[in-house]
């Protein structure tokens, strides 16, 4: 089985579902295919830092490789976006020169 990496925020949501009783830990459990342990040391930690888990040395690589990924994602639509925006500069300079019209053969 694939070892998954849970962004902070993901934590955080969790836990405090959990801590303010929105939902139960089987609930949370199923809704996100996790383990009951996994997310009671999620609660456990939420209620020792707070908002403040998971920012410290342990917690750090993950937030490091959330934003590394947030980056990754954002420059992969920037150039999804310029491709696009090029494709469509270059299909209105076609439409203004009468480009897009079929051939007639001749007739």
């Amino acid at each position: 089985m694939k070892r998954r990496i849970f962004g902070r925020e993901f934590k955080l949501q969790v836990a405090r579902q959990l801590v303010n009783g929105e939902k139960r830990l089987a609930q949370l459990c199923r809704e996100h295919d996790l383990c009951e342990t996994l997310v009671r040391r999620w609660r456990e930690q939420y209620e020792q830092d707070g908002e403040d888990a998971w920012l410290e040395a342990g917690g750090a690589g993950y937030v490091a490789r959330d934003a590394e990924q947030r980056i990754a994602d954002l420059e992969a639509a920037l150039g999804r976006a310029h491709l696009e925006v090029e494709f469509l500069r270059h299909a209105l300079q076609t439409v203004r020169k009468g480009g897009s019209r079929p051939p007639s053969n001749g007739r």
